[in-house]
């Protein structure tokens, strides 16, 4: 299952009454985009959150793939009615408390990868139409449409037995939003343990920086984030480091990165007398190998605090 974000705007409520999802092959121009290119990996089964206006408003099942069709009549769209374009089946589920992406922005933030991004830094939506949506970010969404949907405080039951709520959703709401969290929950886990489990003998079973050995001790570090990589990448044992969980933490937070000769580069934000304390020193190095080498130099450019 892959979770996608659909930037809809005026055209939800058309595409909503035909059950379908529906983005242009290419412009006037001739040019191709990213986000309609993206239409042609939905498949059976994805799930896609729909944004309109500021607003998390439904979230659909893609019943098909995609189909090559001309743009239907009842699509409102600048153009002919001869424009190609690609075309998904989906069941839409509208949420009866839209998820306002303003009012958590600040949690969602850390979870939206740096290319492809569906939201501009001040929270509004990118001009487009199909956008990835990561699994981390899948399932803080669903926790988020959770809260706002599930569960609601009767006030007045409150009054006579403490702890009493009422449920408020529609008998598909809880089913869908539950099986989607389950689904990327499971694979995001799954994902991860492979990555460990390969990533493990890489580097000797030991940490790449300090030699702790101890498992309990040790993390097995993406240079290249979750939320960032393609689904290749995220199971690629040669994108990351095993590192313990200091030099984990420096690494993951951007304190310390490596270059494509695998010398250690340090953020100005660790003193240099503190070195030490971090289990730090300026010619410490890593074994990088040619595999590894892409992944550390995308990390340097985009999570290092130069």
């Amino acid at each position: 299952m892959q979770s996608y974000i659909v930037m809809q705007g005026r055209t939800y409520h058309e595409e909503k009454e035909s059950g379908i999802l529906w983005s242009l092959q290419q412009d006037s121009a001739g040019n191709v985009q990213h986000f309609w290119e993206r239409m042609k990996e939905v498949n059976e089964g994805d799930r896609i959150f729909h944004y309109v206006k500021g607003d998390i408003v439904a979230i659909s099942i893609a019943k098909t793939g995609y189909r090559e069709e001309q743009k239907p009549s009842q699509i409102q769209l600048p153009g002919n009615e001869n424009d190609k374009g690609y075309l998904v089946e989906a069941d839409y589920y509208e949420l009866d408390k839209p998820l306002t992406i303003l009012n958590v922005f600040d949690e969602i933030r850390p979870l939206l990868p740096i290319k492809y991004s569906p939201f501009q830094e001040n929270a509004n939506g990118n001009q487009g139409y199909l956008y990835p949506c990561n699994d981390e970010l899948a399932i803080k969404l669903i926790e988020l449409i959770s809260d706002l949907n599930i569960y609601e405080i009767d006030e007045e039951q409150l009054e006579f037995v403490l702890g009493t709520v009422r449920k408020t959703e529609h008998d598909f709401l809880t089913p869908i939003l539950a099986e989607t969290e389950t689904e990327a929950k499971t694979k995001l886990r799954l994902g991860r343990q492979r990555f460990r489990n390969d990533l493990m003998p890489l580097w000797n079973d030991k940490c790449a920086l300090c030699d702790i050995g101890l498992p309990e001790l040790l993390q097995a570090s993406y240079a290249k984030p979750w939320k960032d990589s393609s689904n290749k990448e995220r199971i690629d044992p040669n994108n990351g480091l095993l590192l313990c969980r200091n030099h984990d933490a420096l690494y993951n937070n951007g304190l310390i990165a490596f270059d494509g000769q695998g010398k250690i580069h340090i953020a100005a934000g660790i003193p240099e007398e503190d070195y030490t304390k971090y289990g730090l020193h300026g010619k410490m190095k890593v074994n990088r190998t040619k595999e590894n080498k892409p992944y550390l130099k995308w990390h340097k450019k985009h999570i290092f605090k130069e």
